[in-house]
């Protein structure tokens, strides 16, 4: 099996605010914190049946590993089930099935008490009802970064998770799709084909694997690949950055970039994606050409 060149993520049991801020937060890198979830409800609470008895049954979207078809939105689902049926999908069964942008905690408000925000750490955090993401074993988040750059606190729950992030000054060489925040998605990020994608060879990313109640920070821009390792979920909590760059990075990734994407979908869909690939493969093969990133 092929590999990308990864490095292991710092990891460590607690950490001070001043430490944070002086070693992960100013300069941007990745920090898995084993301690932060066990001071929360959560830790001792969530797990498969907990979610299942707190949200009962709703009606979720559901995302499978299938190719965007360029017919339809970015985020069009691909399936739709009562959240009490999927629980037990992803108890029993090895699946593809993920949920995201759908929020438990709007459903069941009693989680909001589980959990706690970072604060002792940085400021700026953003959601009253952070994001929950599910799936069953086996099921992958494709290579993308956020739209809105922000940094985030990522915990997982009631098994393992699998992840690979590389640095946003990497993104040409990691064939990123013009005007959108994901990847090429004809590449398997596990065992990359050198030859069919060449780019991809000397690109450097780190990895870990998550357990239960272990807190991913991962810092603005950076992209990330995650597989369930088990039928397992996680939360999100997000902070903006300070700089005044990115957050205007982000509102014109949120509003022009986005609606000219879906402009140009909507009206081009199969000639407009074509399009793109070619692009992103065309400026990949020059940034390896050129040696970038620097």
């Amino acid at each position: 099996m092929r590999k990308f060149d990864l490095s292991p993520i710092d990891i460590v049991d607690d950490i001070t605010k001043a430490d944070f801020e002086k070693n992960y937060l100013k300069t941007r890198k990745p920090l898995i914190i084993r301690n932060m979830a066990k001071n929360w409800p959560a830790y001792g609470k969530w797990d498969l049946d907990y979610m299942k008895s707190a949200v009962g049954d709703k009606t979720v979207p559901l995302y499978d590993s299938a190719k965007a078809d360029p017919s339809k939105p970015i985020n069009a689902s691909a399936a739709e089930m009562k959240f009490e049926d999927y629980i037990e999908l992803i108890r029993n069964t090895p699946t593809d099935l993920r949920i995201f942008l759908f929020d438990p905690i709007k459903h069941a408000p009693k989680l909001l008490e589980d959990y706690r925000a970072p604060k002792e750490l940085m400021g700026g955090f953003l959601d009253s009802y952070p994001n929950m993401f599910f799936g069953g074993k086996g099921s992958v988040t494709f290579l993308h970064y956020d739209i809105d750059l922000a940094h985030i606190f990522h915990t997982h729950f009631n098994g393992r998770k699998h992840v690979i992030l590389f640095e946003n000054k990497w993104k040409e060489r990691l064939y990123q799709i013009p005007y959108a925040t994901y990847a090429l998605e004809d590449y398997d990020v596990e065992d990359p084909d050198f030859d069919q994608f060449p780019a991809l060879k000397g690109v450097k990313g780190v990895e870990a694997f998550l357990e239960h109640g272990d807190t991913l920070f991962m810092p603005t821009g950076y992209w990330h690949w995650m597989k369930y390792l088990d039928g397992s979920f996680s939360i999100s909590l997000r902070a903006w950055d300070t700089s005044w760059g990115v957050k205007a990075r982000s509102l014109y990734n949120l509003t022009l970039q986005r609606k000219f994407d879906d402009f140009m979908k909507g009206n081009f869909r199969e000639t407009y994606m074509s399009w793109k690939e070619k692009l992103a493969i065309n400026r990949a093969n020059k940034a390896l050409a050129n040696g970038k990133p620097y």
